[in-house]
């Protein structure tokens, strides 16, 4: 028994078999054979994955975590819906658009005052909210940003974490979570849900799947493929700080350690979007999704400050996704690029009624007014469309030129 949880403690401790005991206290026994930690791991990436698509883990019996996050769309939504419909009846709608699972293993924990190494910038200025996972960063965690759709009435719907283990039993993948976590794991509810969770986070560091860093531009960045004048031009635009000021906020050069760029520096903002009539819960003209501060995060409620801000997205496969932002507003990405370029200079075009009209007015002050926002659009439609074509570039699975 000794060997067994000894290779535990190298990846993360659980009981093989019921009744098993708890490591002793640190500093634990040397650590095990690499080769039997290394083959667990892959045990757990490979159960991780056959839970991203095992429907029992849902009330309904129809919904997995690939139902929404699906590969062919960056994991993110496989269809142009503002948001997806789930429940144990499959008949109830979310409230955000659903953000893509790529690129999220240097996610950082959310704090409200970030400040960048002396590497990356200015060590010296208070970023402000950074970090945590989902819209509004309100877990830290791959293992606990996904019990948020196991556990909501609106997606897969377990009530309770004895109703996820319940399903689980029933479910095709078992058998590897007894093997994996010990043959009482299905009986604990709590220990059920820590355990799927920890299996989905494996998979989910699995970079060939979720980090490949195989673009365009990232051959392009290793100078194995040219860019074309109007992705050349767009990336000019993307990083020029008073034109686009896109790379303010959306990274796009390589990182002083050699790191590529993952587009996005998690931090958050108010864009001051158009509200979405597409949203259920926007029928009631009295309810506001306003991100760090509430409905979904309460620790936040009181920093109305925060009202309106939502984490930046990464921007890489951009391009295959269907709906854009939070409230997945726009559906084609040139409305998406386009809107920086007029929200303040051609208002009427995208808001039906006031501006910003998917917040109180008492917080529009909180909207960013930085650069390409302005009264006077600094991009023009030849810069929106070379926008475009750079941020095609990001898609994974390019093919080096010859």
């Amino acid at each position: 028994m000794r060997a067994a949880w000894v290779v535990l403690a190298y990846v993360g401790w659980a009981p093989l078999a019921s009744g098993a005991q708890a490591p002793p206290a640190m500093p634990w026994p040397p650590t095990p054979p690499p080769a039997a930690a290394y083959a667990r791991a892959a045990e757990l990436v490979e159960l991780g994955q056959a839970l991203f698509f095992d429907t029992s883990l849902s009330a309904s019996g129809r919904m997995s975590c690939a139902s929404c996050h699906d590969p062919a769309h960056g994991f993110a939504a496989p269809n142009a819906k503002a948001v997806q419909i789930g429940g144990a009846d499959m008949r109830h709608a979310g409230i955000r658009a659903v953000p893509s699972l790529m690129y999220q293993q240097d996610v950082p924990p959310f704090t409200e005052h970030f400040f960048e190494s002396e590497d990356e910038g200015d060590e010296s200025v208070d970023q402000g909210p950074t970090g945590g996972r989902d819209w509004d960063g309100r877990v830290d965690r791959a293992r606990d940003q996904a019990a948020l759709p196991l556990l909501d009435p609106n997606e897969m719907a377990n009530p309770t974490p004895a109703t996820l283990a319940a399903g689980a039993s029933r479910g095709p993948n078992a058998a590897g979570l007894r093997r994996l976590f010990g043959q009482d794991v299905l009986a604990t509810p709590a220990r059920a849900l820590a355990a799927i969770g920890k299996a989905l986070e494996y998979y989910q560091q699995t970079s060939a799947v979720f980090s490949p860093f195989s673009s365009k531009y990232d051959a392009y960045l290793k100078g194995q493929a040219t860019l074309t004048a109007s992705e050349a031009a767009g990336l000019a635009v993307f990083n020029d700080p008073d034109r686009g000021n896109c790379a303010q906020c959306h990274k796009s050069a390589v990182s002083a350690d050699g790191n590529p760029p993952l587009f996005t520096d998690f931090g958050y903002a108010a864009l001051g979007l158009p509200r979405n009539s597409d949203i259920p819960a926007n029928n009631d003209p009295n309810w506001f999704d306003m991100g760090l501060c509430g409905p979904v995060r309460h620790d936040l409620a009181a920093q109305t400050q925060y009202c309106g801000m939502f984490k930046t997205p990464t921007l890489r496969n951009v391009a295959l996704k269907q709906s854009f932002y939070h409230n997945g507003v726009f559906h084609v990405l040139r409305d998406a690029v386009a809107f920086y370029a007029q929200r303040d200079s051609v208002p009427a075009k995208w808001y039906r009624g006031r501006p910003f009209n998917d917040l109180p007015p008492a917080f529009v002050a909180n909207v960013t007014r930085e650069l390409p926002f302005a009264p006077h659009s600094v991009l023009s439609e030849a810069d929106v469309d070379n926008l475009v074509a750079f941020l095609t570039t990001l898609t994974d699975g390019y093919h080096s030129e010859p």
